[in-house]
């Protein structure tokens, strides 16, 4: 290939991904920042607590600690590493902390991610009630298969409140390390994903995963999309799906489909090495969320399949 085309053609691409990445940036960061200092507050001043208090005799059902329901909440709010540093903070048992931590791969960061799964195809309230549900069922399933039982409940109580001052600033360093990170991983993933497009990459490395992603019923045009999700995530990924849902390489029941999926199963790389740096075993928190997406997933297809069957009826 000629130097100079390459290089034009290289060009050319950054300028198309761009704006585009910053955009989308933008509106991640106008999200991520506000919900993060609401759910700073929350912490805070006790209501995460409070909610844990409530909650924490259905955990124990599961075989669970009660306090282990303040992990969750702070999850479905925060993010893994909150998770991490909670259940840390806690001294949560390995048997119990997989379990909750487990849970938490799947219902964590709501905000963000319903928001980005909406805009994608998908019910925000679908994919809420199907994160929560997910969890409790992978919760319930580990705490029948994983060896052991729960027999110490009395785990040390959260700490007290410190000076405002040192947590606002902690938050922050934090949401502005956070911010960095979405500025710069979606504007480098749109310029990657239109390069790869540009020089005609992405039909191979979709290829070798197309057959896998139909067993899971998924389509193949879902296939880049799933990748991203499963390596970097929902939120730093929104940018790719966004991007292929708006220019029409996936329709709306095929996202909507993905979104089944990836809401329950996704960033398998960076969240389970989390736990593993923290000394848990890390397969339990791998498979159960690929098993009850592709579940997930088949029901969801049952379900638009009897759709259509009335649908066809009613015009017959």
């Amino acid at each position: 290939m000629n130097p100079n085309l390459f290089s034009q053609r290289f060009y050319r691409c950054i300028q198309k991904a761009l704006p585009k990445g910053l955009k989308t940036a933008w509106w991640l960061i106008k999200i991520t920042v506000p919900v993060s200092f609401f759910v700073l507050l929350l912490d805070y001043f006790g209501a995460l607590n409070i909610m844990a208090g409530i909650t924490g005799p259905l955990f124990k059902i599961l075989g669970l600690p009660g306090v282990s329901a303040i992990v969750l909440i702070t999850g479905i709010f925060t993010n893994v590493y909150s998770v991490v540093a909670v259940i840390t903070t806690l001294h949560l048992p390995m048997r119990e902390g997989l379990i909750i931590g487990t849970m938490c791969l799947v219902s964590h960061n709501f905000i963000i991610e319903t928001t980005v799964l909406r805009k994608t195809g998908s019910s925000a309230i679908r994919m809420v009630l199907l994160r929560i549900i997910g969890s409790f069922v992978i919760g319930w399933f580990l705490n029948i298969v994983i060896p052991g039982h729960f027999t110490n409940d009395a785990l040390p109580s959260t700490p007290e409140r410190a000076a405002f001052s040192p947590v606002l600033w902690d938050w922050v360093r934090s949401i502005s390390y956070t911010t960095a990170k979405i500025l710069i991983l979606v504007v480098l993933l749109l310029i990657l994903q239109q390069i790869l497009e540009e020089f005609g990459i992405i039909k191979w490395l979709v290829q070798p995963f197309s057959p896998i992603l139909k067993l899971m019923g998924l389509s193949s045009s879902t296939t880049f999309s799933w990748i991203v999700a499963n390596t970097i995530g929902l939120a730093y990924g929104s940018a790719i799906m966004i991007d292929q849902v708006e220019k029409g390489q996936m329709n709306t029941r095929e996202a909507d489909l993905l979104n089944h999926h990836v809401a329950l199963s996704h960033s398998q790389l960076e969240d389970p090495l989390l736990f593993l740096a923290i000394g848990y075993i890390i397969h339990w928190m791998i498979w159960p969320r690929v098993i009850i997406a592709i579940i997930a997933v088949w029901l969801r297809k049952f379900e638009l399949a009897l759709i259509d069957r009335r649908s066809a009826r009613r015009k017959s």
